[in-house]
């Protein structure tokens, strides 16, 4: 029994003609193909590619050079393999630009920009570093901006700022050449508390410090919430204390500035156990072998749970 066509306004016909591409869009879909064009639709969030498992481990001998050159005080590791993806590194004369990429210490010949650099193990040092306003906590500074690093310089060995505070910031900073305790410190995941004593213009309400409390949202990353306390609260200004486990310090200018308000100034007064006590401004000191113990301590894994990261 042969079937009759529905007739075009059949209410039945609606659903066929839903999956039947129209005419114009069939012949658009050929010029397409005959061009070469890919099909339109969804388009997939490309995935970042992994570095290459090394099959039975890495050359004997031999280590990962984000390894060698934090060791040799150039930057953290993470800043490090950076450099490698950039193209600025040389190994005995030729640009790798993909990790992993294993060098034989005292053996190849390492540049970054042209520049050869000492592979050598190095006495790992730990100084810490009361920042004042105006310097700039980079390696170099085009404005000819005072460095960090170069109040510093009498210590005879290469150092580099652990993380960052702006220029506008002061308070403490770790400078070192160990780029696997800089990496721990500075990663999230290793949720390392940072301390700041924030001035605030004008009283501070307290459902904004609720807010600064919970955390939220920055360019569409989570930033988490902070332990607050008020120091002292006026018709001038506020000054609180801002304890954080991830976010950089100018995640809390920027959270009180969305809540409206302005900050005053900031002050780093601690990185984990360690704290400003004793360092004037401008001053640096040594870190003992107790207090670098520490430091590994509280950036160790396991040390702090993901609960602890969450408001």
């Amino acid at each position: 029994m042969t079937r009759e066509p529905l007739h075009p306004l059949d209410p039945r016909r609606r659903g066929q003609a839903e999956h039947q591409p129209s005419p114009a869009k069939k012949d658009r879909a050929a010029e397409r193909k005959r061009a070469g064009a890919k099909p339109s639709g969804p388009r997939r969030q490309k995935r970042r590619k992994r570095a290459p498992a090394i099959a039975g481990g890495p050359p004997a001998g031999t280590v990962r050079i984000q390894k060698v050159l934090a060791q040799a005080g150039i930057a953290s590791r993470r800043a490090c393999e950076q450099l490698v993806l950039e193209g600025r590194v040389m190994v005995n004369d030729q640009v790798v630009a993909a990790l992993p990429v294993f060098v034989r210490p005292g053996v190849d010949r390492v540049a970054i920009d042209g520049r050869p650099i000492r592979i050598r193990a190095e006495r790992p040092i730990y100084l810490l570093l009361n920042k004042p306003r105006g310097v700039v906590c980079t390696n170099s500074d085009p404005a000819g901006r005072p460095l960090a690093v170069d109040l510093v310089a009498d210590v005879g060995q290469r150092v580099f700022p652990v993380g960052r505070l702006e220029t506008e910031s002061t308070g403490i900073i770790l400078m070192t050449n160990d780029g696997e305790l800089a990496n721990r410190i500075t990663h999230p995941r290793y949720g390392v508390e940072k301390a700041y004593v924030v001035e605030v213009i004008g009283p501070v309400q307290a459902d904004a410090l609720e807010q600064l409390k919970r955390g939220g949202y920055m360019d569409g990353r989570r930033i988490g919430g902070a332990a607050v306390k008020v120091i002292r609260r006026s018709r001038e200004s506020t000054l609180i204390e801002v304890r954080l486990r991830e976010g950089p310090n100018r995640e809390v200018r920027r959270l009180l500035a969305r809540l409206g308000y302005k900050v005053r100034s900031l002050r780093r007064v601690a990185i984990g156990p360690i704290t400003d006590r004793g360092v004037k401004t401008g001053r640096y000191r040594v870190l003992d072998e107790a207090e670098v113990e520490a430091l590994r301590k509280a950036a160790s894994p396991g040390s702090v749970k993901k609960e602890d990261l969450e408001p």
